[in-house]
């Protein structure tokens, strides 16, 4: 994006490509891992699950986001996060989720009960 459109779209609309970013669970699961600590793209192919040739591309949507950077260390490449903040996001974002969650979990709790009283006695 050029420095003129980003002046000229409002903040919400940038806000909402960056979330588009986050929005795959591979990518979801490489920004987890670089979480924790820098890593090789072979140490992530068993932790994140998906084809090579899927993981590079999605590892090219970060980078393109400036959500990872690299660096190479002879043929092997490391990622990590651009920003710590990106960490802190995850990790607010599970603590809705579970928030979420578990209110799921007492309505569905409540509404088991709700049926089990609406029963006609057999």
């Amino acid at each position: 994006m050029h420095r003129h459109e980003s002046r000229s779209t409002p903040l919400y609309q940038l806000k909402a490509e960056f979330f588009k970013t986050l929005g795959h669970p591979a990518r979801i699961r490489v920004l987890e891992l670089l979480s924790e600590r820098e890593y090789a793209v072979a140490e992530m192919l068993p932790e994140v699950g998906i084809e090579p040739a899927h993981l590079s591309q999605q590892l090219a949507v970060l980078r393109r986001a400036n959500l990872v950077v690299t660096r190479k260390e002879g043929a092997t490449v490391h990622y990590s996060l651009t920003d710590p903040h990106v960490a802190e996001l995850l990790k607010v974002a599970r603590t809705i989720l579970s928030g979420v969650l578990a209110g799921q979990a007492e309505l569905l709790a409540d509404l088991e009960a709700a049926q089990g009283e609406a029963r006609p006695p057999s």
